[in-house]
């Protein structure tokens, strides 16, 4: 989960819609906060991350407390790591934090589970508040799941309380629920924020554009440059992306981005399903083929009738033999590119098998997939081609756990729940 915000004389905002963090419970989308962008960039100003001084240890002082979250369940344990040393005593109470704290995590579990009854259990052991940036939480990277833990900055706990309704959290608990690591993981994470709120769809659009717009929504595009280009105030420790969620919207595409959202919820599911039945085959296809939306996409090819692309059938095959080789190259997983090779594909059809039509490319794209991913009896086949590959990527994943294991900032906890992981 991303939130980026700038720390004062030390880290630019930054622009990455595709990485946000929001989740939304379903329900009507809202057109304004209670808190305009002035507000909240006076309200985050004494709460940004501070870096620690070149040398400066890591505070030794805590602020911990167990939560009883529910009857029955292992305690959490919350935790505000330089409490004393840091100063947050001076305007703080640590009591009333650990009381707000576990109400919080209260009704966000209960949120989740509600919505997500299929999920029974979410292994969450501790909360962490904490007021520096580090390799666990990056400057631009202020909410973040580890090992059955949840770190975020004070900052992104103001943001979620004031704008996203501790949807963040909400996030975050889903992470925890899942069972490996890679870009399929925030594809089922942002499916729940789209069915709470088209702007999410907005905000995160590369996971879903090619769907919503071939489907559902043609004029997607437009939507998508009108929404971003409303003016922001660059000065403001407010990230881009919460001024674009604050600001007014026009209220009618909104409405049919949500109609086309309700359309698209039975592929939504499928992604869910998928992710949690193939773990590790959802996110190496998606690492594979440079496509954090595939699994969405495989979704959209199994359940959607596919229009003709229209080509002739010499195209069409010359196509097919294109994105195949192109989908089965491992430079993404072997050597460590990020290519997308769904647009490589789409660019050599436009260019060289003259095929001028945006739909009628994405047309043949998505029959590609239906031939490849679904069987005659409509059954979603995930297909590995290289099995050496594939087993090396879930090694490598696996060795950047234990890599984690002994980085310095690590909780005895957050060691435990990686070595488990490990076995």
């Amino acid at each position: 989960m991303t939130l980026h915000l700038k720390a004062p004389g030390q880290f630019p905002i930054v622009v990455q819609a595709l990485v946000f963090f929001l989740c939304l419970v379903p329900g009507a989308p809202a057109q304004t906060a209670d808190i305009d962008t002035g507000a909240l960039h006076r309200l985050i100003q004494p709460h940004l991350p501070r870096p620690l001084a070149d040398g400066e240890k890591l505070p030794t002082d805590s602020f911990d407390t167990s939560i009883i979250l529910f009857k029955d369940e292992e305690p959490v344990l919350f935790s505000i790591p330089g409490f004393k040393s840091l100063g947050c005593r001076a305007c703080h109470e640590g009591e009333s934090l650990h009381r707000k704290a576990t109400d919080r995590m209260r009704g966000v579990l209960a949120r989740l589970k509600k919505i997500r009854p299929d999920l029974k259990r979410v292994p969450l052991r501790q909360y962490i508040i904490q007021s520096w940036p580090d390799a666990l939480l990056t400057p631009h990277q202020l909410a973040h799941t580890t090992f059955d833990t949840i770190r975020i900055s004070p900052a992104a706990v103001l943001i979620d309380r004031e704008v996203y309704g501790e949807n963040t959290h909400l996030h975050e608990f889903l992470h925890l629920t899942q069972k490996f690591v890679g870009p399929a993981n925030e594809l089922e994470a942002y499916g729940l924020n789209v069915r709470s709120d088209p702007r999410f769809l907005l905000l995160n659009f590369p996971y879903f554009e090619d769907v919503v717009k071939t489907f559902f929504m043609p004029d997607l595009p437009k939507v998508l440059n009108d929404f971003f280009s409303r003016p922001i105030k660059e000065k403001l420790d407010v990230p881009r992306e919460v001024q674009w969620f604050l600001a007014p919207f026009d209220p009618s595409a909104l409405d049919r981005l949500q109609r086309a959202i309700e359309k698209m919820k039975p592929l939504l599911f499928e992604v869910e399903r998928l992710n949690h039945a193939h773990p590790k085959t959802t996110a190496y296809l998606s690492e594979q083929t440079g496509n954090s939306a595939l699994t969405l996409e495989i979704a959209a090819a199994r359940h959607l009738t596919l229009p003709d692309p229209e080509v002739p059938d010499e195209i069409r095959r010359k196509a097919f033999e294109f994105f195949d080789r192109q989908m089965k190259k491992n430079d993404n997983t072997r050597l460590g590119y990020k290519v997308d090779r769904k647009k490589e594909a789409l660019l050599f059809i436009q260019h060289q098998l003259k095929v001028p039509d945006e739909q009628s490319r994405l047309f043949l794209y998505f029959h590609y997939l239906k031939e490849r991913f679904v069987s005659p009896r409509g059954e979603i086949i995930l297909r590995v081609e290289d099995d050496k590959d594939f087993a090396s990527y879930v090694l490598a994943r696996i060795e950047d756990i234990r890599k984690m294991t002994m980085f310095e900032g690590l909780t005895e906890i957050e060691r435990e729940a990686a070595r488990q992981n490990l076995r």
